[in-house]
């Protein structure tokens, strides 16, 4: 039974959309299977609403799971009227929400609810990138369902629901009381499943806010909304934020929006959505100096999200190299790999602002000119190069501080020289792979001028079925 049977399908409905918006389809649907008795059986709207309505004047499509409906189990009808909304949203160009409640495969119909699950998986693969697809977690999605939830761009998690397809007493030499894995802190913190955890109401006011953020399609939607923030407004002492970095963006963002999704996954990297002069834009910042396999696959999902649906991306790029433990070793190259290939393949307009030290290889994945950015900016004193001068110097000139009676002094002099010859924000500019120094407090207007200015970019990539990093 869900943990909020209390709140009836309709009422998520009735709080999601603007008032009366909503208009029902397939209210007089029922099961049609006659096994197991099933026809003596009362099962309104086959355990799910679904229908269409209006987000801040959007147009968006939606379905509610009716746990009080056979515990909101998916059977063949309950499908159907899913991948009917599905094929008007694709038509119209338009979000589809997804509201789940559910206990899962409908027992009953078995082999006909087994091919139910597959006509919704289908639908949704052939709808990504085509339109935003998000999912809210209310009580249980078990098994097949979870799959469901990750074939979404965003998934939200009510604070005591379940998300898992195995089910914690299941998993060997573990049991729900010794680490609840279908819990919403195991799956905000421990897997990238979910984007925000809170209580319903807050979900669904979240989902109202990501709506407006989103374009309603890939080719013709909107993310744009009018600035009321100044355009040339100086970001004082945003220099002191480059530590904390969620302050850094909303410092740079319109009026502070900063949108994160999974925040509590991989802090090292933040991914989000920010405000500059009314375009939606994807940021992917750097929160500590070290590139993990969680942090890069995180945003390489979301680097590839944002190309999908034309969005423009900028990077804060701080980074210093790889973490260096035995459990990184076995997924590092490929993670970082999967960044790459997402930073270079998309063609949306991509911006770099090197805001502290852009050291090595890790550097380079970070949305760097070589790899296809369009604009990189340098904050005056960033340092750009293979590794910090010290170490660069002891190893160039090994041999004549081994020589030398007075090897600190060799050490200091030739560290000195290589800040200068490599290090510099100025040195690399000279050579073509920065393009503008700035004043960390003028990032704002650089970047509002930036993104305008790409905003109809046209990029056309070699002809190919498709990639396959």
């Amino acid at each position: 039974m869900s943990t909020t049977s209390k709140v009836s399908a309709g009422k998520r409905i009735e709080d999601l959309l603007d008032d009366n918006s909503f208009v029902e389809i397939g209210s007089l649907v029922k099961a049609r299977n006659t096994d197991f008795n099933l026809t003596k059986k009362d099962t309104p709207a086959d355990g799910v609403i679904t229908g269409y309505g209006l987000i801040n004047g959007e147009l968006v499509y939606v379905y509610s799971q009716n746990v009080n409906v056979l515990g909101g189990s998916i059977g063949e009808m309950h499908a159907k009227k899913i991948t009917k909304i599905y094929d008007m949203a694709m038509k119209m160009g338009a979000p589809v929400i997804g509201l789940v409640d559910c206990a899962g495969l409908r027992l009953e119909e078995a082999t006909d609810a087994l091919n139910a699950f597959g006509e919704i998986y289908l639908k949704k693969v052939k709808a990504s990138g085509v339109i935003p697809q998000i999912t809210a977690v209310f009580g249980r999605c078990g098994g097949g369902l979870a799959i469901l939830s990750q074939l979404s761009d965003f998934t939200f998690m009510e604070d005591n629901a379940k998300l898992f397809v195995n089910s914690p007493n299941t998993i060997d030499s573990n049991y729900e009381a010794k680490c609840d894995t279908a819990s919403a802190e195991f799956q905000r913190e421990e897997t990238a499943n979910v984007d925000y955890v809170g209580n319903e109401a807050e979900i669904l006011e979240k989902i109202r806010e990501l709506v407006g953020i989103l374009p309603g399609n890939f080719e013709n939607g909107t993310a744009y909304e009018e600035c009321r923030d100044e355009l040339n407004r100086v970001c004082e002492e945003i220099d002191n934020c480059v530590e904390d970095i969620q302050t850094l963006l909303q410092m740079v963002s319109d009026e502070g929006m900063l949108f994160e999704v999974k925040k509590d996954y991989a802090p090292d990297m933040v991914t989000g959505f920010i405000k500059l002069n009314g375009n939606t834009v994807g940021v992917v910042a750097n929160n500590a100096n070290l590139l993990t396999s969680q942090g890069t696959v995180k945003a390489a999902d979301f680097v590839n999200f944002c190309d999908a649906f034309e969005i423009p991306v900028v990077t804060f790029t701080n980074v210093t190299g790889f973490e260096t433990t035995m459990e990184e070793e076995k997924k590092l190259a490929e993670a970082c790999a999967k960044l790459t290939y997402a930073f270079a393949n998309a063609t949306v307009p991509k911006i770099n602002v090197i805001i502290g030290d852009a050291f090595g290889s890790a550097y380079v994945v970070m949305n760097s000119k070589g790899i296809g950015a369009d604009i990189v900016y340098a904050w005056t004193d960033s340092k750009i190069g293979m590794m910090n001068a010290e170490s660069a110097a002891k190893i160039i000139y090994s041999k004549e501080i081994k020589e030398s009676n007075n090897f600190n002094a060799i050490i200091a002099e030739k560290t000195a020289e290589y800040n200068e010859l490599q290090l510099s924000a100025v040195s690399a500019a000279g050579r073509g792979y920065v393009d503008s120094i700035l004043a960390p407090e003028d990032t704002r207007k650089y970047l509002i001028g930036a993104v305008e200015m790409l905003l109809t970019k046209r990029e056309d990539a070699p002809y190919k079925k498709h990639g396959t990093v």
